[in-house]
């Protein structure tokens, strides 16, 4: 037998050691590295981790402005658009019992009229999430069913305090106000609109709070909290009228629905200061169950945001322009040719009429396009396009509102004469109702332009009042030239329009345009009907467009200026307006 060889026992002792050491210095090379790690690369890191343990901050919302309309005869205002308190409610699973949970259930489907079979089977579903600390049951309940459910007294329902936009005239003066989100932060954002536009005068800014935090987790002195404080939106008084809006929107609405029209528009604006009196755009929806909407563009506002070409409404303008540079006077002699040729294109009256020889008022009356030709025939190569632009289209009018479109003009660009002999009755470009409204304030007002708005005044947070005033955007014609085109559309109310227009008691002043739409480079059947006026004529104190888009009707004698007509009797009676007949 071979003895064990002591030599072989030492070096394995040897070879163990150095295996000891070598983990000892590698765990001591990581702590090393551990501490370097903490203490030099993530030190920023574990410092904040360790603030948020014993010191808290809190953003403090403001309070959104709130949007008034008023009574522009007494300044007495109407809130529109308001903040009001709701309610989420919310269940803790966890802490509700099986054997309650179907009759629970059926509790909350009566109080909160859920009736859809889906929803019932989500909230079931909720319910019985054994474990589960927090399950939305519904968003946005008011204070009657909070009251109603915590009568009930279920362990495992709360709820919490959240506010939200109210607007309590609801679907008719929707596009024109917007609407307002809650936002991660919980504060509101406004959307479209007066909301969208003015959405940071109404929020305001945040405020913050910030201390050190008990053991609890709430502050631990007041002594020791740092604030800064929120300030409040501002609360804006629009120039809309509370009565007009109601009466002109509820009227374009029946029309809408009698006339099996697609959309509808329309803007009354003070005569005298450019004041938006009146703006309604259909359809419309509830701005306080905005997420129901299906299609986003009843969002958008038809006053501004829809060009659309505006036909023989828009043959004032160019008469107007004729007018002033002496090229025509209301009784100047036309020998109507029944027809005019552009190359390959033909141009007709309206049915094809043929209407002789006729005055200048007579083709307003008639609404000849062939006259409408050789009025802009007259004029100098330029000039039509150069008043076009002064009268304020193919540009924004600047109105304070989300989604104002410029319209088109363009193709006066163009050195063809069919271009310009169709821009003279209204065809080959595109307007907004509203830019036709200010247009048309030039004819009521002595030839000025003013600019239009909507704020009459702000009020601000601090107490202090901005109020807004009248503004000229441009003296575009004379008062003689006004004063002529105002004689002729009063002619053509009283001439033309006996029985849809006219008045017993008061002089109206306005035209009528039915244009076709054009469809894949081709004019189809369908039409765009407005009638754009003012009243009285001898003085005028509104100036109103009104637009109906593919009304089942053939003429906008029979639709828009019918409307027109109803809102303007209700107006001047509201106004108490003297009689100039």
């Amino acid at each position: 037998m071979i003895p064990f060889s002591n030599k072989h026992n030492k070096n394995t002792e040897r070879t163990g050691m150095k295996f000891v050491v070598g983990i000892f210095f590698l765990i001591i090379l990581v702590i090393f590295f551990r501490l370097f790690c903490l203490q030099i690369l993530k030190r920023q890191y574990y410092a904040t981790m360790a603030l948020d343990t014993h010191e808290i901050s809190q953003i403090v919302n403001p309070e959104r402005g709130q949007i008034f309309f008023q009574d522009s005869r007494t300044g007495e205002t109407f809130p529109v658009g308001i903040n009001r308190i709701y309610y989420k409610v919310y269940a803790v699973p966890k802490d509700i019992k099986k054997e309650e949970v179907n009759y629970m259930a059926e509790k909350i489907f009566e109080i909160l009229k859920i009736t859809a079979d889906e929803e019932k089977d989500l909230i079931r579903s909720k319910l019985n999430k054994k474990g589960d600390p927090y399950e939305v049951i519904k968003n946005k309940i008011d204070e009657t069913e909070k009251f109603q459910l915590e009568n009930e007294k279920f362990k495992g329902i709360a709820f919490i305090e959240e506010t939200y936009r109210y607007y309590p005239e609801k679907n008719w003066s929707a596009p024109l106000l917007g609407f307002s989100i809650l936002n991660r932060e919980q504060s509101l954002d406004g959307k479209y609109g007066i909301e969208g536009y003015w959405n940071d005068a109404l929020n305001g800014k945040s405020g913050f709070m910030f201390g050190e935090k008990a053991a609890a987790g709430g502050w631990i002195s007041l002594a020791g909290i740092t604030s800064v404080d929120a300030t409040n939106g501002e609360d804006l008084i629009l120039t809309i009228d509370r009565s007009l809006q109601y009466k002109a929107c509820s009227r374009l609405k029946a029309g809408l629905e009698e006339f099996a029209a697609k959309s509808a528009s329309l803007v009354m604006v003070d005569a005298k200061s450019g004041a938006i009196l009146a703006m309604c755009s259909l359809p419309d929806y509830d701005p306080n169950d905005f997420s129901k909407v299906t299609d986003q563009n009843v969002f958008n506002n038809n006053t501004i945001f829809t060009p659309y070409e505006p036909g023989s409404v828009f043959k004032p303008i160019v008469m107007a322009t004729a007018l002033e540079k002496g090229l025509v006077n209301p009784n100047s002699s036309f020998t109507d040719p029944c027809e005019r040729q552009f190359g390959k294109y033909t141009i007709h009256n309206a049915m094809e009429k043929c209407y002789g020889q006729i005055t200048m008022t007579q083709v307003l009356e008639n609404s000849v396009n062939t006259g409408m030709i050789w009025v802009e025939e007259k004029m100098a190569s330029g000039l039509l396009r150069s008043y076009i632009e002064k009268f304020g289209f193919g540009k924004k009018t600047g109105i304070q509102l989300d989604s104002e479109v410029a319209g088109n003009i363009s193709s006066l660009d163009k050195e063809s004469n069919l271009s310009e002999a169709q821009a003279s009755f209204g065809q080959g470009l595109t307007v907004t109702p509203l830019q036709l409204a200010m247009a048309y304030t030039a004819f009521a007002n002595d030839g000025q332009v003013f600019e239009p708005y909507l704020i009459k005044e702000i009020k601000h947070a601090d107490g202090s009042v901005e109020k807004f005033e009248p503004k000229v955007n441009i003296q575009v014609i004379s008062p003689r030239a006004a004063k002529l085109i105002r004689g002729m559309l009063t002619s053509v109310v009283e001439n033309s329009y006996v029985y849809s227009v006219k008045m017993n008691d008061y002089y109206v002043a306005g035209k009528t345009g039915t244009a076709q739409i054009a469809a894949a480079g081709e004019y189809s059947e369908k039409t765009n009907q407005t009638f754009a006026g003012f009243a009285p004529a001898t003085e005028p104190k509104f100036v109103m467009v009104v637009k109906y888009e593919d009304p089942q009707r053939e003429w906008a004698e029979s639709t828009a200026a019918v409307v027109f007509k109803d809102i303007t009797d209700f107006a001047l009676d509201y106004y108490g307006v003297e009689k100039d007949k």
